[in-house]
């Protein structure tokens, strides 16, 4: 090797921020070698758990008799809510409102109601069917409608936005319409189910491996349970397969239960319930209907909105507040409206109670503006896109970037995103093709539709903007990271692993990724908001940084430099004159007694949020992207093709573009299937249907677009103080499948030759496209 090659090598390290790293584990995945939770080898005596479902929506539980489960051979234990050693509860918000197991009262059809321990998970589940319970039935709704028809409670305090003087403003538009939108649910539908293994220790102590995205919230929900405190409970998590939010809280019944078995019997519990009890038993994205009244101009220009977000929400409150909050905080989408009254709904029904999912209310919030934008062109004759770009919030000192929550946007790039994809997927030729093939075409019929994202980053609960790392560098130079965040597949550890390398300038394979854990770094927040990046990758930063300090005193000591002339080098660390290999550099620090690991922590800036006026900055930033989708539906049959995307992303100064790609295209995907495929539906005696991929239609590798072209702005970079400048990735891009269904309603809407809104409500069903199709063909 001649010395310009070892210098060239010498000049670089793998892994560093903004390179293009596969995913830590993206080898295990595709060879099946990556451990979950059930391929961890069992420990000895291990009992698996199941748990008795209640039968009925809603009614009183006048006597159970477990004598036939209890003597179901392998049958080890049977409990109720009656030998909860601590509290029954495991509501996430502290509400009190959902029980571990139901003791007198069930809610919903699917409801815990008692767990069952035995020597093997086939014998737990088939004595969980024996259970003999008498119930009295109460009146149950279901669905929203049943909800509003019954003057059903609402599960937590509703918010109101108002700005300006929208009553007032309303009637003197020129120009004024009402509306109502439904907008489905939609189950996570993850590749790993939930589940939990619970491990007793010493005195009160308890160890739980959970699939779970926020491991201090089952630490706390097992201290309630168990009567014990938060450092008596350890929760380790190495990755999941996939969360989208479902795992945020869902999984605090199957810990908690698991824990409970295991001090009780002093064995280790395993639970883990079938696809059709997860998907029973576990709370979705909320449903919403959305009742607005909007005022504008003839050149189709936002005067006022006045809109209710009413949501299933289920029988508890869960994370409905904050769900609801957020739909209302993207109720404006991309747009400015001068006199907004905005109101959240969120009902009580006799459902499993619904909860994050990925875009936490911002999705449905953020539908129902596209929809009024989607109303408004139609009334006034134009391209929705060209009403879309009229009402885009403006620039600084423009006296249009004020939101509803009176938040000034002031990293507005929504403008040049657009019309960078209007002209590179040649939006107005295409659009232009398509009315003339519609025009011509008898039974198929074509869409297209451009549509911006503009998504708000942080939690609305400003104390969750914290998070901690642990940073550990060992004699020989190899480094250890543990910190809060969790890993489901999204990439975050291979992003903060980056950070580490980028800090310390060494090849990535140097930093060892370690599990998830609360004995290393406490007090964490869920893994959620898009905030993981942000948040950890900050923490561990601020933990290299202390290290590095240390280590730049003690060279510029030993070899009586200034801390300018102590550079990190790729692999190396330049002291004055001479350059040590990084290894050597460390063992030279440790034989000198400095400390090598570091607690790091971060919390977001500016941020500040009161819900009860309304007002303040809860987003530190906000992402944005674009999207233009066309579409083939068969007006025969409703059936459709998505012939073609264009994507524009907005990620900042991307910290892994590679992950970054797969994260847009996989939310898009996400989007897609929320937006045409995926209905959950319950009977009328309030039982999900809808609960096994038999039934339950999720996006399949064909229904992608045949056509998917997807970019990242790279020329974007974060304003604010962010890790590498970067942008989140995780929720947003969601949100781009709206052009799959605006494209769908144009295509319905050439039936009536463009004559009136479809209104087309999602999900956009074969069947719903058909009868889409058959109310245009009367107008």
């Amino acid at each position: 090797m001649d010395k310009s090659t070892f210098e060239d090598r010498k000049a670089i390290i793998n892994g560093p921020m903004h390179g293009s790293l596969r995913h830590d584990s993206a080898h295990k995945h595709v060879t099946g070698t990556a451990d979950y939770i059930d391929d961890i080898p069992e420990p000895a005596d291990l009992l698996h758990g199941a748990v008795g479902l209640s039968d009925r929506a809603h009614a009183e539980i006048l006597s159970i008799d477990l004598s036939a489960v209890a003597a179901h051979p392998g049958v080890v234990w049977v409990f109720t809510g009656k030998d909860v050693p601590g509290i029954n509860d495991v509501s996430s918000n502290g509400s009190h409102d959902e029980p571990l197991l139901a003791e007198t009262l069930v809610q919903f059809h699917g409801q815990p109601i008692f767990a069952v321990i035995a020597e093997t998970r086939d014998a737990a589940r088939r004595a969980a069917q024996l259970a003999k319970i008498d119930y009295r039935d109460l009146p149950h709704w279901s669905d929203i409608d049943g909800a509003l028809a019954n003057g059903s409670p609402l599960v937590i305090t509703p918010m109101t936005l108002h700005r300006g003087e929208p009553e007032t403003e309303m009637t003197n538009a020129a120009m004024r319409l009402k509306g109502q939108m439904r907008i489905g649910g939609q189950e996570h539908f993850y590749l790993e189910g939930h589940i939990a293994v619970a491990i007793p220790g010493e005195d009160d102590e308890v160890t739980v491996w959970s699939s779970t995205q926020h491991p201090s919230e089952i630490q706390h929900i097992v201290g309630h349970v168990l009567d014990i405190p938060s450092n008596a409970v350890t929760v380790n998590v190495r990755r999941m397969g996939g969360g989208f939010g479902g795992k945020e809280t869902q999984g605090n019944q199957f810990a908690a239960l698991a824990a409970i078995a295991a001090k009780k019997l002093g064995r280790a519990i395993k639970f883990r319930p079938d696809r059709d009890e997860d998907m029973s038993a576990t709370g979705k994205r909320h449903d919403f209907l959305v009742d607005y009244e909007l005022g504008f101009d003839a050149e189709g220009r936002i005067h006022a909105v006045d809109a209710t977000y009413a949501a299933r929400c289920g029988f508890s409150s869960d994370l409905s507040g904050p769900v609801t909050d957020r739909a209302l905080f993207h109720a404006d989408s991309s747009y400015f409206y001068p006199h907004v009254h905005l109101t959240s709904k969120p009902l009580k029904t006799h459902t499993v109670s619904n909860t994050a999912f990925r875009g936490f209310g911002g999705p449905q919030g953020m539908l129902g503006a596209e929809r009024f934008i989607e109303e408004i062109a139609y009334a006034v004759g134009k391209d929705p896109l060209d009403v879309r770009k009229l009402n885009f919030y403006g620039q600084p000192g423009s006296g249009r970037t004020l939101t509803p929550y009176h938040q000034e946007v002031e990293d507005n790039i929504i403008a040049r995103i657009v019309e960078e994809l209007e002209e590179t997927a040649e939006y107005r030729a295409r659009r232009n093709a398509i009315i003339a093939f519609n025009r011509d075409s008898r039974y198929i019929r074509k869409g297209i539709a451009l549509t911006p994202v503009k998504f708000g980053i942080s939690f609305t609960m400003t104390a969750f903007n914290q998070a901690g790392a642990l940073v550990h560098i060992y004699q020989d130079g190899s480094i250890h990271l543990n910190h809060g965040g969790t890993e489901m597949g999204q990439g975050l550890y291979t992003k903060v692993a980056q950070v580490l390398a980028d800090s310390f300038q060494v090849d990535i394979d140097r930093v060892k990724i370690t599990a998830t854990t609360t004995a290393k770094v406490p007090n964490t927040s869920a893994t959620a908001a898009s905030s993981g990046s942000d948040l950890n990758g900050m923490a561990a930063y601020d933990a290299a940084r202390q290290i590095k300090e240390r280590l730049v005193a003690f060279a510029a000591e030993k070899w009586d430099v200034g801390a300018a002339d102590v550079v990190f080098l790729p692999n190396r660390v330049r002291v004055g004159e001479i350059e040590i290999p990084f290894p050597d550099f460390i063992k030279q620090a440790y034989l000198a007694r400095v400390q090598l690991s570091a607690a790091g922590f971060y919390k977001t800036p500016k941020i500040h949020w009161d819900r009860k006026a309304g007002r303040g900055t809860p987003f530190y930033y906000f992402a944005y992207g674009a999207s233009c989708t066309e579409v083939s539906i068969d007006t025969l049959t409703g059936e459709y093709l998505i012939d073609r995307t264009d994507i524009l992303h907005d990620v900042g100064r991307s910290l892994n573009p590679a992950i970054d790609m797969g994260q847009v295209e996989g939310a898009f995907v996400q989007g897609l299937g929320w937006l045409t495929t995926e209905e959950l539906w319950w009977d009328d005696k309030g039982r999900l249907r809808t609960h096994a991929p038999s039934t339950y239609k999720i996006p399949l590798a064909s229904d992608r677009p045949k056509i998917f072209n997807v970019r990242l702005a790279e020329w974007s970079e974060n304003t604010e103080a962010t890790i590498g400048r970067s942008k989140a990735v995780g929720e947003p891009p969601l949100m781009l499948a709206i052009s799959v269904l605006e494209a769908l309603s144009m295509a319905v809407a050439s039936v009536a030759n463009y004559k009136v809104c479809p209104r087309l409500d999602a999900p956009a069903t074969p069947e719903r496209v058909l009868m889409a199709v058959e109310r245009m063909k009367r107008v």
